[in-house]
């Protein structure tokens, strides 16, 4: 605006690029300011006077103006991850399924070590509280590396839900819990995720609303049992033995009065614990298939899941 150009060279500014068969303005490049001033100074004509194809270009130095039609706020408006820096808003994501990745190698060890139940609360806390911190972003690098946390968080709190319902319900209920119990609310979550959007047009006030499941979900602290076949394993045949007697009141059965056959525990206990590596995945020539098979459709259905959620952003 602080330039004085005709309105003919103001109409010319800003080349042409073929999108979708139709001549549009670039959203990046613009004619040299400072050659096309001289040019209106000199009372020349764009088209006529001046082949604009031979014309020098420049980027976009005076910033953006954004449309607040849809959004009224993003972090690709707040932080211009444009032009030159659109690769930043896929890089975001990128790196919360790196966190992704690291969870899924740690977690399985974390929930063996502390408890299914401590795991599952913690990583909650853990997804949400990064997820909060993520609000007060004040730039594009503190927020792509809160993201990845998250990331880290999330994926650590699905394999510990999962492995403590696996673990504490029965035959009959564990397969669908499998498939559909956990599962089905990832569904739903995505699914009013755009009407919380449509609502919500800022960033910040979104991200901060989604953040409120994850604190009410602390309450389920006092609701949800530890994995009895985790205490076992830890000895803790006492608790174990008070959360199965608490299951069997709830559903209407009489337990039984020894629910763990003492014979077994001693020989349980006069086992010399084993240590267990990674390399455990490798050495025998079965469980290297059973491996390699998993590996095969974890990858498999996350591309899948990843094409169902996020391809159409692409589209």
């Amino acid at each position: 605006d602080t330039v004085n150009l005709s309105s003919a060279w103001r109409n010319h500014s800003i080349p042409l690029e073929t999108k979708d068969g139709r001549q549009v303005p670039q959203k990046c490049r613009r004619y040299r300011l400072a050659a096309i001033a001289n040019f209106s100074a000199l009372g020349l004509e764009p088209g006529v006077d001046v082949d604009l194809e031979q014309l020098e270009q420049e980027n976009c130095l005076d910033g953006w103006e954004y449309s607040k039609d849809v959004f009224l706020a993003t972090i690709v408006t707040e932080w211009d991850l444009v032009c030159q820096d659109d690769w930043k808003g896929p890089f975001t994501i990128s790196l919360f399924f790196v966190g992704v990745l690291m969870g899924s190698f740690i977690s399985g060890q974390l929930s063996d070590r502390f408890g299914r139940k401590n795991v599952l609360f913690l990583t909650m806390a853990m997804q949400t509280g990064f997820s909060f911190l993520q609000v007060f972003s004040v730039n594009f690098e503190m927020f792509t590396v809160l993201f990845l946390l998250v990331g880290m968080g999330q994926i650590s709190n699905y394999v510990a839900a999962f492995v403590l319902g696996t673990e504490i319900l029965s035959k009959s209920i564990r397969i669908i819990f499998a498939t559909l119990g956990v599962c089905i609310f990832y569904a739903f979550g995505f699914m009013v995720l755009p009407l919380f959007a449509y609502f919500i047009r800022d960033w910040r006030m979104l991200l901060l609303a989604l953040t409120v499941p994850g604190v009410l979900c602390g309450a389920l602290w006092w609701f949800i049992p530890e994995s009895p076949r985790w205490l076992v394993s830890q000895g803790r045949i006492k608790e174990a033995e008070v959360i199965i007697r608490r299951a069997a009141k709830i559903n209407g059965i009489v337990a039984p009065s020894t629910i763990f056959d003492p014979d077994e525990l001693q020989d349980l206990n006069s086992k010399t614990p084993q240590s267990h590596h990674i390399y455990d995945l490798i050495r025998t020539r079965n469980i290297r298939i059973l491996t390699i098979m998993s590996i095969i459709l974890w990858c498999v259905s996350e591309t899948c899941l990843s094409l169902t959620y996020s391809g159409a952003s692409v589209l």
